[in-house]
């Protein structure tokens, strides 16, 4: 979809490489996340369809979210990621904040914009980290919202130190001019969220505890209700 908004849907930019062709091609990831004891399950991993820079990165989700909301009680979460009809395989590290994304759209039940499509690698921290292929990772994501007719909704969104790598046709340079097509330049998650939703990501005040009504705040919430039942089903 390349229009309305979806809870823990995203659309990710990916880069496909047949003989000496490659072009960005554009995938749906959703995430559901439920109790329980398993940290995040990457469907990809699990079948061995991804290769290990892939789930490293998976790896690197758990950091972040052990860091921003289980410093009070122990994660009791269980988070699945899909790389929805991709069957040839799946590598690289680029999709991470990606599916940072979608978990955290499934924790706080706000749903993402799917006019915008995203790529970028992510730390423990949450920083956005530079990736490969963004050439082709905008201009195959541009391409399929041309076909649908462009309405100044659609965009990308990169690291910013991609930006200097950006070497766009013509023809995206253009509708980006004129305010056809967006690309958002970004540092870290709490950027990312914040453009994807509409809604503020939300820090911790210095008594630790995230504004009510923000993307953490909503995360934070649920991710306590998971730990209090299992605290409650282990009694």
């Amino acid at each position: 979809n390349t229009d309305g908004a979806e809870v823990g849907v995203i659309n990710g930019l990916t880069v496909l490489s047949i003989g000496d062709y490659t072009f960005g091609k554009p995938a749906k990831i959703t995430a559901n996340t439920y109790m329980g004891k398993n940290g995040i399950i990457d469907i990809e991993r699990e079948i061995e369809m991804s290769g290990t820079s892939h789930s490293k990165g998976v790896l690197i989700l758990s950091g972040y979210l052990g860091e921003t909301f289980a410093q009070d009680f122990p994660l009791s979460l269980t988070a699945s990621l899909c790389f929805e009809q991709l069957y040839n395989g799946v590598d690289g590290d680029s999709a991470s904040s990606t599916e940072l994304y979608a978990i955290l759209s499934s924790l706080s039940d706000v749903p993402i914009n799917q006019a915008i499509a995203v790529t970028g690698s992510v730390n423990q921290k949450g920083e956005i980290q530079p990736i490969g292929g963004a050439n082709d990772k905008i201009e195959g994501f541009f391409q399929i919202c041309k076909m649908r007719g462009l309405n100044g909704t659609h965009g990308v969104m990169i690291p910013k130190q991609n930006i200097h790598n950006l070497n766009l046709s013509v023809e995206v340079a253009d509708a980006v001019k004129n305010g056809l097509f967006h690309i958002y330049a970004i540092s870290t998650i709490e950027e990312g969220i914040e453009i994807l939703t509409g809604v503020p990501a939300g820090r911790k005040d210095e008594n630790g505890k995230f504004t009510p009504g923000t993307i953490n705040y909503l995360a934070y919430q649920k991710l306590k209700r998971y730990a209090d039942a299992s605290k409650l089903m282990r009694e």
